[in-house]
C-alpha cells in the first residue's frame, strides 16, 4: 500500500506547491496540511527543469491507488504543470501550444465579422446606428460616464449586492454558517477583482480601484468573484470534495484545467444566481441606494457586446504568436473594445504579465465551453447544472465528453 507521504496526491501537491517558489502567486490557494507547505517553502530553490521531470514522472505512474476519475484531474494538472516548468526553465514554447498544455483548449484568431456586426448592434442600442465608428466611440463613452459609480459609493454597492446575492445563493446552494467574504480595495494590479480564497469557507476579495468601476459591472464582478462565483465554488468543494477525502482538490494553482473551469463558471455567475432579467434586479437594489440604472439598457447593451467577447483573447494572440508590437495591439484593443488608451493600457499589463500572459483564455474559451454546456439542458435545468460546476470536480475535457460530437475543442 502506497503511504501518505508518497501517495500521487501527496507528490501532486508537493510539487504544485513548489512552484510558489519560482513565481509568488502561483498557488492560488492552498488549504491542506500546513506542514507540507511549510516543507516545501524551507527546501532549496527547486530547479524548473528538475520541477517538469517530476511532473512527467507523476503522471506516467497514475492511476495509482486513485480511482480513475481523480487520477484523470490530477494528470490533467501535471500536464500544464510541466509546461509551466518547461518556461520557467527558458524552453521556447509557442503560444498557442503553451495555452493548449495550460487549459486543454485550442485556440485562433476570431472574426472581425462578428466584432463590426457586435459594433453594429450596439450602434442600435445607443441610438447611433449609421453614424460611423468615431461617433460610435464617442456615443459608448458618454453611455460609460454615465454609468460610473461615484467612488465614495463603490464600498456601499459592493456590500449591497454581495448581500443580496449570497441571500439568494444560500438558498440554492447551502453554505456553512460560518462562510465569510472580505472586501478590500488595492490599486497598481493588472486585474480588476481577485478572490483570495484562505480556507475555512473564508475569502479576501481585493477590488482594484485603478480602474473605474460601473454600475452595469458591479452585480457581474461580485457575483464572479464572491456569490455564486470563486467564493462558493471554494466553499463547496472544501466542504463536499475536500471533506469526502479529495485533497488534491486542496491546491488551486495558475495555469491549470481548474482556471479555464472556475473562471467560465464564475463568468455565468450572475446570470445563473438572478437568470436573463439581472439588469432590473440590479436597477432596484441601485434604486435603494439612491442611483439611477437603466437595468432593461444595461441588458440590452451585454447582450450586444457580447459579441466582442474573443477580441482580449486576439490580443494574446497577436502579441505572443504573431508578435506583433505593444502599440499595435493597444490599437487593436482600442477599436474594437472602443476603449479609452489607458484602458488598453491596463490590459497589456495583464496580456503581458509573465504569469498572466496567457490566463485571458480561462475567461474566453471557458466562457465559451461552459455556455455550450448548460444550454443542453432546458432553462429550468440550467441552475442545478450549474450547480454541478460548484460541487464537482470536472475539466474541459469532461465537459466536451458529456457534449459528445457537437462539443468543441481539441
Amino acid at each position: 500500500m502506497t503511504s501518505a507521504a508518497t501517495s500521487p496526491v501527496t507528490e501532486y501537491l508537493r510539487l504544485g506547491l513548489a512552484f510558489d517558489r519560482l513565481e509568488e502567486g502561483f498557488v492560488d490557494a492552498y488549504t491542506g496540511d500546513a506542514s507540507l507547505r511549510a516543507e516545501v517553502m524551507n527546501a532549496p530553490s527547486p530547479d524548473p527543469a528538475v520541477l517538469a521531470d517530476r511532473a512527467r514522472g507523476l503522471r506516467r505512474d497514475l492511476p495509482g491507488d486513485l480511482p480513475a476519475a481523480r487520477a484523470e484531474f490530477i494528470a490533467a494538472h501535471l500536464a500544464a504543470l510541466e509546461c509551466s516548468a518547461r518556461r520557467f526553465a527558458g524552453e521556447d514554447i509557442g503560444f498557442v501550444d503553451e495555452v493548449r498544455a495550460y487549459f486543454d483548449v485550442d485556440i485562433a484568431l476570431g472574426d472581425e465579422q462578428r466584432y463590426r456586426d457586435a459594433h453594429a448592434a450596439m450602434a442600435v442600442g445607443l441610438e447611433v446606428a449609421g453614424a460611423g465608428d468615431e461617433r460610435l466611440t464617442e456615443a459608448y463613452a458618454a453611455y460609460k460616464r454615465a454609468d460610473e459609480i461615484p467612488a465614495d459609493r463603490v464600498d456601499e454597492c459592493v456590500r449591497a449586492f454581495s448581500g443580496a446575492l449570497r441571500e439568494r445563493v444560500r438558498s440554492a446552494f447551502p453554505l456553512p454558517d460560518n462562510e465569510i467574504v472580505e472586501f478590500e480595495v488595492v490599486s497598481d494590479k493588472p486585474w480588476s477583482g481577485f478572490n483570495y480564497y484562505l480556507g475555512g469557507y473564508r475569502s479576501r476579495v481585493a477590488i482594484n480601484t485603478d480602474l473605474t468601476q460601473y454600475m452595469s459591472t458591479l452585480p457581474h464582478l461580485i457575483a464572479h468573484e464572491a456569490y455564486p462565483g470563486h467564493h462558493t465554488e471554494h466553499c463547496r468543494k472544501e466542504e463536499i470534495l475536500v471533506g469526502g477525502g479529495q485533497f488534491e482538490q486542496t491546491i488551486f494553482l495558475v495555469n491549470t484545467p481548474q482556471c479555464l473551469m472556475a473562471e467560465g463558471l464564475a463568468d455565468h455567475a450572475l446570470r445563473a444566481a438572478v437568470g436573463p432579467d439581472w439588469g432590473l434586479w440590479a436597477q432596484e437594489i441601485y434604486a435603494d441606494l439612491g442611483l439611477r440604472f437603466d437595468g432593461e439598457r444595461a441588458q440590452r447593451m451585454s447582450t450586444a457586446s457580447s459579441g466582442l467577447l474573443g477580441v482580449r483573447q486576439d490580443a494574446a494572440l497577436l502579441l505572443h504568436d504573431r508578435h506583433l508590437d505593444a502599440d499595435s495591439v493597444a490599437s487593436f484593443l482600442q477599436q474594437w473594445l472602443l476603449a479609452p488608451p489607458e484602458r488598453a493600457r491596463q490590459m497589456l499589463r495583464f496580456l503581458t504579465s509573465p504569469l498572466w500572459r496567457a490566463y485571458i483564455s480561462t475567461y474566453v474559451e471557458g466562457y465559451r465551453l461552459l455556455d455550450t454546456w448548460l444550454d443542453e439542458v432546458p432553462a429550468s435545468g440550467r441552475l442545478a447544472r450549474f450547480g454541478r460546476l460548484l460541487d464537482e470536480p470536472l475539466t474541459p475535457a469532461q465537459l466536451r465528453a458529456e457534449l459528445g460530437p457537437s462539443g468543441a475543442g481539441p
